[in-house]
C-alpha cells in the first residue's frame, strides 16, 4: 500500500475522530468527537466499515525504521 498524505484531513479535523472510506482512504465520509459519532454517521450514509483515524491535534514528524 502507498503512503497516503493526510495533511488536508489534519488541517480540517484536528482533534477529531474521521471515519474513511475503504476504497479511497484520502475521502472523508464522516466525522465527530467519538468513534461512536462517526460510525453513526457513516452508517447513515451508507458506509458500513469506514476506516477510523484520529487526527492529532499536533503534527509532529516522524521518521521511523523496520528494522529492530
Amino acid at each position: 500500500m502507498k503512503p497516503i498524505d493526510v495533511t488536508n484531513i489534519y488541517k480540517k479535523y484536528k482533534g477529531l475522530w474521521v471515519g474513511l472510506k475503504k476504497m479511497d482512504a484520502r475521502a472523508v465520509v464522516a466525522a465527530g468527537k467519538n468513534v461512536q459519532e462517526v460510525m453513526d454517521k457513516s452508517k447513515k450514509k451508507g458506509f458500513r466499515e469506514p476506516i477510523l483515524f484520529k487526527v492529532p491535534t499536533k503534527s509532529i514528524p516522524y521518521v521511523g525504521s523496520l528494522r529492530s
